[in-house]
């Protein structure tokens, strides 16, 4: 029995659906880490992603009235998005971010759409889910790449302008992360239609989790088509098939909805049951049924690696800007609550992982810019980045304590914290995308050889065999090359090589080719050792995609650093540059011995050790010096805090301006309030049991002047609104204003 032979036994064939996908997406930078060779000339050839004019003046203008338009608390108190607030939105074109401008869109770059996306849930999650959708997976996109002429023609006109609001119906309530085990059938038969009897299929469908289907016009379905009368040939089952059916046409069931976490965007259910259509209806006529998985999967990068992250983007940056400026100007025990190590801990964690999202965002939109479609990069940008933004909000609850949990126009977190869990579900929940999708994925596109040796074992071609040995040749010299680099690596590190002309950059360099060697080797053994069972072996196979995806971080953030910190700005940056890089490489040599730790066969764990030399610890570590620095960082007003905070724009007397009203105020008195505190130790100034009565009591004293004094009454009346939360009276129905909050006004 040939090797051809026994391996058919032990490993599965590719499904229709598995080939589908790894047909549709494009390998990027994630094929040079799993191959242990990551590409850093090609990820510094990247042309540097940048607003145009055009979509710098759609943020100054049509974003900036929008957030003006915005009350998040009053869209939170209502069943529906006000109608001026989506009124605006038709008219503005929010819904045409990527369509074409010879069909009247605005077709903004990626980069573009995830800043406008990102900057309007800083404001509301809500709003933001209404201009995400239309501008992701949905009708817009498929009819971009797949619809017929007559059908681009027709909808991407209405759907520029907001006459026609899309949806997506792809969930079921029997196939949710199956998406390839949906029940929704289109039986290929001939009906009535427009007085006419034409070829078509009847249709019967069950959709729920559908974000805008109470309030569309025009609905996109993917279902399965059979064909039992073989009207389109002898095959019964013709595959996953998409089409667009308008609301108004008769059987189309929309308008029930869901309530997600009391979030106010619109989500809910579509159902039909033998509703016939045209063929005319199937997006890309009729010629596109059974293509409907293969075109989903290509255009799953808008929603994996645009809008959900850019949630996660938002939410993050939303939490430094707003807990950074209230651990500067919030006090206890005579000192902000900044200086305490407790809270610095949590707010240098904060400030490193936003950087790191950003970085992130920034690299894959990059990524989609130049026209991939990385369905890799795009899961571990969707995975991550929505993780972060949950953990980072979370330590800026902690920080803010009281106030982050007190509802109200002036909480800047609350909605973010109630609207997270849904960035985490959607697009494929987040423990599918981590222990399935990414490595699952990764292996079979990210392999140079690894598709096509399962498509020779399987093949029934007579020059299989012949075929099936040449590939297994290149396998081996594959595998035996990356045991080589990875032990000179592993024995010899220094020898690792660096091309980044920035000394603060070489060693991680450096420590991403270490680490992806590793990577590399452990991959080629798992595949030998495990084959086919590597699939079900979730937690290790999730724990090598954590390795890929903390080094493609790791990456991001150094490409970061190089071209988006100015010079003049990258002394005050470095924290927050070695924060997030180490983190992420700690994250991956973590994972790396998670997996060996793991791994079922001890003797191929201890080949696996003595091949890559591992047998401890060697990133560099996160210090406590370092977190006190970046803590401190945090806490200033500099650059590249701007920079990372960058898609939070406060609004007059929105809970964000409050903040950062208070916090600019503190930062132009830094040297009277030590003045003023040197003073106190001094004992030449009484302390009041009140600031407002010490600023008097150093009046009197001769220790500040008049003007001096107004200032420093001027910051406490801020600093007191600030740290102030709404309340309301007996029934909730009216914030009372306290008097503060007038002065300050």
């Amino acid at each position: 029995m040939s090797l051809r032979t026994q391996l058919r036994k032990i490993l599965p064939s590719i499904s229709t659906t598995e080939q589908e996908a790894l047909d549709a997406g494009d390998v990027w930078l994630e094929g040079s880490i799993y191959q242990g060779k990551p590409d850093f000339y090609s990820l510094r050839a990247i042309p540097d992603a940048k607003l145009s004019a055009e979509e710098k003046a759609f943020l100054d203008g049509p974003v900036q009235e929008l957030l003006a338009m915005v009350d998040d608390f009053d869209i939170q108190s209502r069943v529906h998005i006000p109608e001026n607030i989506l009124e605006f939105l038709k008219k503005n074109k929010f819904f045409s971010l990527i369509i074409p401008k010879s069909f009247g869109g605005l077709q903004f770059s990626p980069y573009a759409n995830s800043t406008i996306v990102a900057t309007i849930a800083a404001k509301s999650s809500a709003v933001a889910v209404t201009v995400m959708v239309p501008n992701s997976l949905g009708p817009g996109e498929l009819l971009m790449h797949y619809g017929t002429r007559d059908q681009q023609n027709y909808w991407l006109p209405r759907l520029a302008i907001g006459d026609e609001i899309p949806c997506f119906a792809l969930t079921s309530p029997e196939a949710g992360s199956d998406a390839g085990g949906i029940p929704d059938i289109g039986v290929v038969t001939k009906g009535m239609y427009q007085g006419e009897e034409v070829l078509g299929l009847s249709v019967t469908w069950d959709k729920r989790y559908i974000t805008l289907a109470p309030i569309a016009t025009v609905l996109g379905l993917a279902f399965k088509v059979q064909d039992p009368d073989g009207l389109l040939g002898d095959t019964f089952e013709l595959g996953i098939t998409c089409a667009l059916i308008p609301k108004s046409h008769s059987g189309v069931q929309l308008g029930n909805r869901h309530d997600p976490m009391g979030v106010r965007f619109y989500n809910g259910t579509t159902r039909g049951e033998n509703v016939f259509i045209p063929m005319d209806f199937i997006i890309g006529g009729q010629k596109n049924i059974g293509r409907g998985w293969q075109m989903l999967v290509s255009c799953l990068g808008a929603g994996r690696g645009i809008s959900l992250p850019a949630l996660g983007v938002s939410v993050s940056q939303a939490s430094f800007k707003s807990s950074a400026e209230y651990a500067a100007v919030r006090e206890q025990f005579g000192l902000s609550i900044g200086k305490f190590e407790g809270i610095q801990q949590k707010l240098a964690d904060i400030a490193g992982k936003t950087y790191l999202q950003e970085a992130m965002r920034v690299l894959t939109t990059e990524g989609l810019g130049l026209g991939l479609k990385p369905s890799v990069v795009t899961a571990i940008a969707k995975y991550h980045m929505t993780e972060i933004g949950r953990n980072v909000l979370e330590s800026a609850m902690d920080i803010q304590a009281g106030k982050a949990i007190q509802c109200g126009p002036q909480n800047t977190l609350s909605s973010g914290y109630v609207a997270q869990p849904i960035a985490i579900t959607v697009e494929g929940a987040n423990i599918l995308t981590r222990n399935l999708m990414i490595f699952g994925q990764g292996v079979m596109r990210c392999h140079p050889y690894l598709q096509s040796m399962v498509e020779s074992i399987h093949s029934e071609d007579p020059k299989a065999d012949k075929q099936f040995n040449g590939i297994l040749t290149k396998t081996v010299g594959y595998s035996v090359g990356n045991s080589l680099r990875a032990f000179r690596l592993g024995l010899l590190p220094f020898t690792a090589s660096a091309e980044s002309r920035l000394p603060q950059v070489q060693p991680y360099e450096k420590a991403v080719k270490q680490l992806a060697s590793k990577l590399a080797v452990y991959a080629d053994f798992s595949l030998l050792v495990l084959g086919g069972k590597l699939k079900q072996a979730e937690m290790l196979s999730a724990r090598l995609g954590d390795v890929m995806s903390y080094l493609y971080a790791a990456m991001a953030s150094i490409r970061y650093f190089e071209t988006k910190v100015t010079e003049s700005a990258r002394l005050e940056a470095e924290p927050y540059f070695h924060y997030a890089t180490r983190w992420s490489l700690l994250q991956a040599e973590k994972a790396i011995h998670d997996f060996l730790d793991n791994f079922p066969s001890g003797a191929t764990r201890q080949a696996m050790k003595l091949l890559t030399v591992t047998y401890g610890r060697r990133m560099p570590k996160i210090s406590d010096d370092l977190v006190r620095e970046l803590a401190e960082a945090a806490q200033m007003n500099t650059v590249i805090k701007k920079q990372l905070t960058q898609l939070i724009r406060p609004i007059a007397g929105d809970g964000n301006d409050i903040n950062e009203q208070a916090y600019l105020a503190k930062m132009e008195c830094l040297d009277l309030l030590a003045k003023l505190k040197q003073a106190l130790r001094k004992k030449q100034v009484r302390a009041g049991v009140r600031f407002a009565q010490t600023i008097d009591n150093a009046l009197a004293a001769g220790v500040i002047t008049n003007d001096e004094a107004k200032q420093l009454q001027g910051y406490n009346i801020k600093r007191e609104r600030a740290i102030r939360v709404d309340e309301f009276d007996f029934d909730l129905n009216l914030i009372q204003p306290q008097p503060e909050l007038k002065a300050a006004g």
